[in-house]
């Protein structure tokens, strides 16, 4: 399959409780905090960027990106991925694949490699 899959260096976690798992990464953890939304912080963790999120608990999200979500979706959903979450608006997708690895499809910026 050839799709110009691309991975970022951001992993993605949800939480119920997000103000304990933002102090515990800022704390106990030390990481620098870079980014903070109304529902997300990223921490700058050194070889990748962690972001937790406000919602129902999941485990670690990677973030692949691609030219064309739907285009990549549609191959990796007939080679044996599971949807998991979708939302058109941004575009992307969260996917399962076959071995359980759950990872964000998105959209990669045009000027990208």
């Amino acid at each position: 399959m050839t799709t110009s899959v691309r991975s970022s260096r951001d992993i993605i976690i949800r939480t119920g409780d997000w103000a304990a798992a933002t102090e515990f990464y800022a704390s106990a953890l030390g990481f620098e905090l870079v980014y903070r939304g109304q529902n997300m912080v990223g921490f700058e963790t050194g070889s990748f960027r962690l972001y937790v999120e406000k919602g129902e608990a999941h485990g670690p999200v990677f973030d692949f990106l691609v030219p064309d979500v739907q285009a990549a979706k549609a191959k990796l959903v007939a080679a044996g991925c599971a949807l998991v979450e979708e939302d058109a608006s941004v575009p992307r997708c969260y996917l399962r694949d076959p071995f359980g690895v759950t990872f964000n499809l998105g959209l990669r910026d045009s000027s990208s490699p």
